[in-house]
């Protein structure tokens, strides 16, 4: 007697595909896998009719279908090893995670309207060295961007000819590294921010900034401009940041720009945070400073006059003789 078969009529389609002249085998390998891994465990036959099935596909599809098996299977802790070993996964072992498959490339955005370039932009493409308002400039674009924004200002800073920051001496950035990680494990974010601005030589404005961003490409700087080693960056995320900790997708994402970022890249945004913070001192107090002088212009061009000018009023004489006869 023999077993049901996992996917009745598989062969007629195929053979209904190929007179049609429509390929439905992605379709087909599709719907195979979602059938096989919506049951925890199979039987031999089940499991040598999906090895035989799958196999056949597999060479036939495309590589999105084929990436997107690979992605569902390489989470299924009953996928059979012959299939393991024709889209190049690993079987599992305790202690150690399946390596997901490769990362389907998202699709292309639309290209952003046209606009001119800002007046720090064009100074970031420049030889000239970086202002307060350049630095407050490309502090704010940096915040104020998305993640594959941001991505794409890193990469760009190692391009400029701007002045990074000096490096952080060894001592002091090894030091800051274990304070930090310590406060990240007490999940203190008082004492972290404090560490990462005394170490970076940062106001705690900007450090507070850098600690709550949601996105984390900033405390990847952060730590970058310390050479803080990746395996502890990555304890820093899943302790400190739990909304970034609770995704393995962010983790991932935050974890390959961390070792794609050059020590130039982190140096150059230290530097912006840095002088943004002069740009803020200066805009706040620079009213009053012009008030200040147009008084002062003020008075020295109108000096103060005597109330009493020399020769203005008649002497006024004392005396014991009598009235004029």
């Amino acid at each position: 007697m023999t077993s049901k078969p996992l996917f009745p009529g598989f062969d007629g389609l195929m053979t209904l595909s190929r007179r049609e002249g429509v390929d439905i085998r992605p379709t087909l390998l599709r719907v195979l896998t979602d059938l096989y891994v919506q049951a925890k465990s199979h039987s031999g036959d089940e499991e040598r009719q999906f090895v035989e099935l799958a196999s056949r596909l597999i060479d036939q599809v495309d590589d999105a279908t084929r990436a997107a098996v690979k992605a569902r299977l390489a989470i299924y802790p009953a996928t059979p090893a012959p299939i393991m070993q024709k889209l190049g996964l690993l079987p599992a072992h305790e202690g150690r995670r399946i390596p997901l498959a490769r990362e389907i490339p998202a699709p292309a955005q639309a290209p952003a309207p046209a606009r001119s370039p800002t007046e720090a932009e064009l100074r970031m493409a420049s030889n000239m060295s970086m202002q307060p308002k350049d630095a407050a400039e490309i502090h704010d674009m940096f915040f104020r961007a998305t993640a594959s924004e941001r991505a794409l200002i890193l990469h760009n800073l190692a391009q400029t000819p701007l002045k990074a920051a000096p490096r952080i001496p060894t001592m002091r950035a090894q030091r800051a590294i274990q304070t930090l990680e310590m406060a990240a494990f007490a999940e203190d974010s008082e004492s972290f921010a404090l560490e990462l601005g005394e170490s970076l030589i940062l106001p705690a404005r900007v450090a507070a900034q850098i600690v709550d961003d949601a996105g984390g490409e900033a405390l990847a700087v952060a730590a970058r401009a310390l050479d803080m080693p990746s395996p502890s960056f990555q304890r820093i995320l899943l302790f400190f940041k739990p909304e970034i900790g609770s995704s393995v997708n962010t983790v991932y994402r935050l974890s390959r720009l961390y070792d794609r970022l050059s020590e130039r890249s982190a140096l150059v945004m230290l530097a912006a945070w840095r002088g943004s913070t002069l740009a803020i001192t200066r805009a706040k107090y620079q009213s009053s400073l012009y008030d200040g002088e147009r008084q002062r212009a003020r008075a020295a061009s109108s000096p103060s006059r005597p109330a009493v000018q020399p020769g203005s009023s008649p002497a006024i004489r004392t005396g014991t003789g009598g009235s004029d006869s």
